[in-house]
């Protein structure tokens, strides 16, 4: 910016504004104005009578085409008052549903899926703590059914004292 200030094109003379007014009232009044007497611009006798009539008649000859606003977009209008309740109404009743698992919504296999895969650090006592021994069967802890004369063999084979077993043969 300092390097334009430097470099100003635009000279005036010296003194030049001193006594302008003067000299520009003393031109004017001389004899010798160089002002044109005409304007230069010519225009036809009556021109200025007739003019309103002409325009007038241009104005009504021209028919310009109208777009009524109400009837075209009115259908738009409603579609989209339409769409804006819908979403409304739908981020509503998902904000009342709640999308945290529960139980139910797991399967066993998935549950024992993960008790399989993860070692969850307790103890066989804290587990039988945890389980309902009232409700529990002897065929929901065993893979595989057996039979009541394979599992009498099995204690005589490897039980030194059955009878320390108290176990009652009516059943």
């Amino acid at each position: 910016m300092s390097d334009l200030n430097k470099n100003n094109p635009f000279n005036t003379p010296k003194n030049y504004f001193e006594g302008f007014e003067e000299k520009l009232f003393e031109k004017l009044s001389s004899s010798e104005s160089t002002l044109p007497e005409d304007d230069g611009f010519a225009i036809p006798k009556d021109y200025f009578d007739s003019f309103e009539g002409r325009l007038l008649d241009t104005l009504a000859e021209e028919k310009s085409k109208v777009i009524s606003l109400r009837s075209n977009y009115r259908n738009y209008y409603y579609i989209a008052a339409s769409i804006a309740a819908i979403l409304l109404i739908a981020i509503f009743i998902k904000l009342g549903v709640s999308d945290e698992p529960t139980f139910d919504d797991l399967a066993n296999s998935e549950i024992d899926a993960y008790f399989e895969n993860n070692d969850i650090g307790l103890t066989s006592y804290e587990i039988a703590d945890v389980i309902p021994i009232d409700q529990l069967e002897v065929y929901d802890v065993m893979e595989s059914r057996f039979v009541e004369e394979q599992m009498v063999d099995y204690l005589n084979e490897n039980i030194e004292d059955i009878e320390a077993l108290n176990l009652d043969y009516d059943e």
